[in-house]
């Protein structure tokens, strides 16, 4: 997969690029910026030096005649954005490009410090377009889109590996938590709610622990970029509305991997919440890799109506039921119909599991593999 083509594209300015770890930040950059001033924060040699002695940055960079600049894993130690910020202050024509896979040690220094001079950018598992015809349903279902594991000869073993070690690196070596085994409980807890509405107070009863504790689990599992929320479409809603957002892993194979087996967890189920995950990461990258303004929402009344995702943006309004069935009946459509009812100027699809495209009521009903390959940035969504 190195020769893949990634539809992310670099911003001209000086821009942090986040994303968890194996979806391709590092690839990607060293193809783009083969000439530049690399420091990679994983070699332990160059970490322990520059976390004592980050003043030595800039020492280096007075010697180096590169015009761009790369700091691989730059959390690992955030008192270095202090001299990037201070070499960007000096005007000199060169530009910086910082990658992290966690946000956490950032949010409250360097992002903020350096806010209007460093652009967000962010990095996501393979898109089905990337791949084109080696793009297969059923095995991103099974492992998922991340790079990493995609390229990998035991693609299995790897994402076992991957969800374990990342999970005692990022989270146990960092000392986030106090207790790791109620951490455990909640990354369980996590698993059983990808593609649900999430529910704070229920995961807490569930998990054993405070309201106050999952709130703060959860900000860390976000700020990891190992999962995302969706929140509820509120723009002129003519009914009572959900107020909680959806849950979501980043990855339907990370998803896969986390989530425990047993006697009682039926295929189905785990295979529908896969495929509605993989829907989710698409539009995400969809959004983020776009240079437009749009959002990704889903749409549930009080009532129980509900639409799985409603993308909605400047030139976009775009509601998406996603269906695990080789089948389409009339009742799956009732969602998308009264979400047209109040919003008649949107469009609407139905993703399911045949092989033809279908109209019922005036809905195009699609199969998913066919409308996740056609999801291309800066072009409308099929």
């Amino acid at each position: 997969m190195a020769t893949t083509i990634r539809h992310f594209s670099a911003p001209d300015h000086h821009f942090f690029l986040f994303g968890p770890r194996g979806t391709g930040k590092s690839t990607w950059l060293k193809a783009r910026y083969p000439q530049a001033e690399w420091f990679d924060l994983l070699d332990p040699e160059l970490l322990r030096e520059l976390a004592a002695y980050p003043e030595r940055l800039a020492d280096r960079l007075a010697r180096s005649t590169c015009d761009t600049v790369v700091i691989d894993e730059v959390q690992k130690v955030p008192a270095l954005l202090d001299v990037v910020h201070r070499e960007i202050e000096s005007k000199r024509k060169r530009r910086f490009v910082l990658t992290g896979s966690s946000s956490r040690k950032l949010k409250q220094t360097g992002v903020n410090l350096l806010a209007g001079r460093v652009l967000l950018r962010a990095m996501h598992p393979f898109m089905a377009s990337e791949l084109g015809s080696d793009f297969d349903l059923d095995r991103s279902l099974r492992q998922g889109l991340l790079p990493l594991v995609y390229d990998s000869p035991e693609p299995e073993q790897t994402l076992k590996a991957y969800v374990a070690l990342y999970l005692k690196e990022e989270v146990q070596n960092e000392g986030v938590v106090r207790h790791v085994g109620n951490f455990a409980r909640f990354l369980e807890a996590l698993s059983l709610s990808h593609g649900s509405v999430w529910n704070t107070s229920g995961v807490a009863r569930e998990c054993q622990v405070s309201r106050k504790t999952v709130e703060g689990y959860m900000e860390i599992f976000e700020d990891l970029l190992l999962g995302f929320r969706v929140p509820v479409l509120q723009k002129r809603a003519k009914r009572h509305m959900s107020m909680h957002p959806k849950f979501y892993w980043f990855d339907a194979g990370v998803y896969q991997s986390a989530r425990p087996r047993g006697p009682l967890d039926r295929g189905s189920e785990t295979a529908g919440a896969a495929l509605e995950g993989l829907v989710a990461q698409h539009l995400r990258a969809w959004v983020d890799y776009s240079n437009q303004d749009a959002a990704l929402y889903f749409w549930r009344t009080r009532a129980g109506n509900e639409v799985d995702f409603v993308v909605y943006g400047e030139d976009t309004f775009l509601a998406l039921e996603v269906k695990h069935a080789d089948k389409v009946h009339t009742k799956d459509l009732r969602g998308l119909k009264t979400f047209l009812d109040d919003y008649p100027e949107a469009e609407a699809r139905l993703l399911y599991r045949g092989k033809h495209p279908l109209k019922i009521d005036g809905i195009l009903c699609t199969p998913v593999e066919q409308y996740l390959a056609q999801i291309v940035p800066n072009e409308a969504l099929p």
